[in-house]
């Protein structure tokens, strides 16, 4: 039973991205067909959700290192290198315009 979801989780993204109803309809499912008990039914639908919102955490990291690392390579400043530009190119205004 749990080697069954276990490989739905693992084949795709599915479970992952779909969110907590789409698991519990799926368990309720599994439940209907007397692959899981009611009584494992929500210690399951905790499970997947707690799997699924790790698993996001995840791939949105390593998207999050990506992504820098391709700014880098492209020679693009990150947000926060424009904002300390920002910061400095306004620095310099107001020093420029209390000497004149």
């Amino acid at each position: 039973m749990r080697d069954t979801l276990g490989k739905a989780l693992s084949l795709g993204l599915g479970l992952v991205l779909t969110g907590k109803e789409q698991v519990e309809k799926t368990v309720e499912e599994l439940v209907r067909k007397g692959e899981v008990s009611r009584a494992e039914s929500k210690d399951l639908v905790d499970d997947l959700v707690k799997r699924g919102d790790e698993v996001r955490d995840r791939i949105e990291a390593a998207a999050r290192e990506r992504v820098q690392a391709l700014l880098k390579e492209g020679g693009l400043a990150t947000r926060e290198e424009v904002e300390r530009l920002e910061q400095r190119i306004e620095a310099l205004e107001i020093k420029l315009n209390t000497e004149h």
